[in-house]
């Protein structure tokens, strides 16, 4: 539980990480330049290891796990910070465990009960209604990026789900980092300026926060803490997670937090814990 909470609190810190670093290094950089960061890490650790290389179904797996938790998920929310509030996106990714909840269930052959989508539609529909508060009755691109970010991670997360059984948990975000980074090098390459040098010092520890702890560690310890409490038992801490952002986002950030925020908060964890204790039905197989 102690190490789930720790990869819950880390990942908290993400979106805070990512605007306060956005505004000093561009989207490449802080979308991108984390998985390079993340992989010397990876690649030094997987070398003294030395540790074998996954086979050609496997490396399937990862390359989904890689498009959404390693390419996609960064550059849609560095995307969507340079305009929305931290707030405002911890509200849209509360709806993240719902959709790796049915990404789960399709990838397993399952079918979501009526309870399930009831659930997520109440809760897409409290996320819409605050998009259009905040944007003044029109939906803003930042917004369109975040419900992306959570469709395409819930897709990834139920394939590194199904495949961390094979490898392992944190190898999975692992090989993805590996598999993504070279990608990347290049126009992370090209967007280096002299200028970045003048970015304060908190822009840069954003920045290898990100690289370090958010595209890294938080899984060791999220996927650790799983692993020996239990999927079902630790992943319930991840309800606290938009609440801790909101948190961050006042802290660090000096957001003003009103109450239809929290209220909108609590409706989605809400959506959330009964869409996820749903019960499932097994699809009908057509096999004669």
């Amino acid at each position: 539980m102690l190490l789930g909470f720790i990869g819950v609190v880390c990942f908290s810190l993400t979106l805070p990480a990512t605007r306060i670093s956005v505004p000093y290094f561009g989207e490449t950089i802080v979308g991108l330049g984390r998985t390079v960061i993340a992989a010397s890490i990876v690649a030094t650790i997987f070398v003294v290891k030395k540790q074998s290389l996954p086979n050609k179904k496997q490396l399937k797996s990862l390359l989904i796990v890689a498009a959404g938790a390693v390419l996609a998920f960064p550059l849609l929310t560095t995307f969507a910070m340079k305009s929305l509030p931290v707030s405002h996106g911890a509200i849209q990714l509360a709806l993240l465990p719902l959709a790796t909840a049915g990404f789960s269930l399709w990838r397993g052959g399952d079918r979501p009960s009526k309870r399930y989508w009831i659930a997520s539609a109440i809760g897409a529909i409290t996320v819409m209604i605050y998009a259009l508060d905040l944007g003044l009755g029109q939906f803003q691109k930042g917004d369109i990026a975040i419900i992306a970010a959570v469709l395409v991670l819930g897709l990834s997360y139920a394939e590194g789900g199904q495949l961390s059984k094979e490898l392992g948990g944190w190898q999975v975000i692992a090989w993805a980092i590996l598999i993504g980074a070279p990608f990347f090098i290049v126009p992370v390459g090209f967007s280096i300026s002299v200028n970045m040098l003048q970015a304060p010092i908190e822009a840069w520890v954003s920045l290898f926060y990100l690289g370090v702890v958010s595209q890294f560690l938080a899984y060791v310890a999220w996927y650790g803490g799983m692993s020996l409490g239990g999927i079902a038992r630790v992943g319930q801490i991840q309800y606290l997670q938009p609440f801790l952002m909101i948190g961050f986002s006042v802290s660090f950030l000096g957001e003003s937090i009103t109450w239809l925020t929290i209220v909108l908060a609590i409706i989605v964890v809400l959506c959330v814990i009964l869409g996820k204790s749903a019960p499932m039905t097994k699809k009908e197989s057509h096999d004669k």
